[in-house]
Parts: C-alpha cells; sequence; structure tokens
C-alpha cells in the first residue's frame, strides 16, 4: 500500500518584529495641556516683581503702566536719606557672620552624629528636629534675658548669636547626612596613610562635603538676611538696624512713599537673587560629588 506523503509545508518567514516604543507619559499629553498651567503660573509669579519695578522705576506721582521715564530718584533717597547704605552694611555683617558661625559648628556637630555612636543619639536627634516646631517668638524673652546679663543688647553680636542658635539644628542635620553619604572608607585610607582624624577629615571627606556646606551656609545667609524679628527686639539704634528694620520705617500710620519702599525691595531681593543663582549651580551637582562608590 503506498502512502501519500503531503508535501512539507515551507516555512513561514515572519517579519522582523519591530522594536515596541514604550510610550511615555509626556507623549500622551497634549503640549498645551502643560505649557498653560506653567505660563498662568509664571504670570502670576512675576507680575509682583514687575509692578514692584514700577513704582520703584517710574517718577512719584506717575499712574502710567510703563515705567517711561526711568528715574532712580526712588534708590537715591532710600540709600541717602533714609540711611539704607548703613542699613545694608548691618545686614552683610549679620549674614556673613551668621554664615561662617552656623556652619562650623554645625559641621563639627555634624560630624560628630554621622560618625560616632553614644547614648541617646536617638533622643538627641529627634530634639533637634522638634527644635523646629517652635517659633521664633517664644525664644525671645529668655535670649533677651540672657543678653541683657551679658550686656549685648543693641548689638549686632547679639543678632548673629539668635540666628546661628536658630539655624543650628537644621543644618546640623542636614551636614550629617551629607557626611554619611561619603564612604567611611575613604577616611581609614587616609588612617592607613598616616593622617589622624582632624587630617583625614580635612583632606579626604571636607572637599567632598562642599556642594553641602554651600547649601546650609546659603541658607543661614538668607534667612538672617530676611531675618525681621531678632533685629527689631534687640536693636534699638538706629544705625545699627538692619534692611527688614528699615522698610518697615518706610510705612507709617498715615502714609506709606510707595517708591521708596519699592525700591528698597529691590535693594533687599539682589543680594538674595544672587545667592540663590549661586547655590543652585552647586546644588545640582549632587550632594555627595566626587565621593566613589563602595
Amino acid at each position: 500500500m503506498i502512502t501519500e506523503i503531503a508535501p512539507e509545508a515551507e516555512p513561514v518567514v515572519s517579519a522582523p518584529a519591530r522594536p515596541h516604543r514604550r510610550r511615555r507619559a509626556w507623549d500622551e499629553v497634549p503640549r498645551w495641556q502643560i505649557y498653560l498651567p506653567l505660563g498662568i503660573y509664571l504670570l502670576f509669579t512675576l507680575v509682583p516683581f514687575y509692578w514692584i519695578l514700577l513704582f520703584a522705576l517710574r517718577p512719584a506721582g506717575s499712574t502710567s503702566l510703563v515705567p517711561w521715564p526711568v528715574t532712580f530718584d526712588h534708590f537715591q533717597k532710600v540709600w541717602t536719606e533714609r540711611s539704607f547704605g548703613t542699613y545694608f552694611t548691618n545686614s552683610v555683617y549679620v549674614g556673613v557672620a551668621t554664615l561662617l558661625l552656623t556652619t562650623v559648628v554645625a559641621l563639627a556637630g555634624g560630624y560628630a552624629l554621622a560618625r560616632f555612636d553614644f547614648r541617646l543619639k536617638r533622643g538627641f536627634m529627634l530634639a533637634l528636629l522638634c527644635s523646629q516646631f517652635v517659633p521664633g517668638t517664644l525664644l525671645l524673652v529668655p535670649l533677651f534675658q540672657i543678653f541683657a546679663r551679658l550686656q549685648m543688647i543693641n548689638s549686632l553680636g547679639s543678632v548673629v548669636i539668635a540666628e546661628t542658635v536658630f539655624q543650628l539644628p537644621l543644618s546640623m542635620i542636614l551636614i550629617s547626612g551629607f557626611i554619611r553619604n561619603v564612604p567611611y572608607s575613604l577616611e581609614e585610607a587616609a588612617w592607613v596613610d598616616g593622617c589622624n582624624r582632624l587630617t583625614a577629615f580635612r583632606i579626604v571627606v571636607l572637599p567632598l562635603l562642599r556642594p553641602g556646606l554651600v547649601a546650609v551656609g546659603s541658607f543661614a545667609f538668607v534667612h538672617a538676611w530676611n531675618h525681621f524679628l531678632f533685629a527689631l527686639m534687640f536693636l534699638s539704634d538706629q544705625s545699627k538696624q538692619t534692611i527688614p528694620v528699615g522698610l518697615n520705617t518706610l510705612m507709617s500710620a498715615d502714609s506709606v512713599d510707595l517708591g521708596a519702599l519699592a525700591a528698597g525691595g529691590i535693594i533687599a531681593a539682589v543680594p538674595v537673587v544672587i545667592v540663590f543663582a549661586f547655590i543652585q549651580k552647586w546644588l545640582i551637582t549632587g550632594f555627595s560629588a566626587g565621593a566613589v562608590k563602595g
């Protein structure tokens, strides 16, 4: 019996599969649904700044919506007649001194929290965190009594110490987090090469903490620059007051000089804008820039 053998089916050659392109959320959302809210937010953000510039640059009594002709009389008035040159110098002194003192003390305390184990360490960290919930107004009475006994009332040093005390808890927590990102093996390698702990910290750890130190110091400077309460309570002499208190003197119960107030606000905002533009370059490099992965 002869059985017919069915012919073999020709192999089906399938077309090469195209790589599956994963659709992102950005591709699924129309662009106008993203740009429209951002544009509205940008509009509401920039309009107040334009309004301040308008009052600062246009002549007194003008109602124009365009600052033309441009005048700098308001800046000259607040800088010379309203003593904003003195206020600016005092604010720079308070801000820089607070920056240096906060950074040095927070660096020492943050290293101890990151590298050493001791009793009640968790309780101490919890106390640092809880201190951030205490408003600055509660510190006025005890700080005023302490400075009065030390004869530091009406001294810029009292404001510097108060601002440093207010900034230290958060700064120590942040610095300790930066130090934990630095591998401990780097310090051990320096010890093997003959360095003591302080030298190893200065040569190995400190350069890697530069972005964190810049961020912590800059935030301390900005807070001291903008803080109004401590300077108002501890400084009575007008020649020692800072810019926030000086801005308050431009407003009286009967009238407000809007042009001078706007010019003073711009003078107060320029250093803060410069500082934030500076720290942004450091923050994007990463908090542990330069460290190796272990």
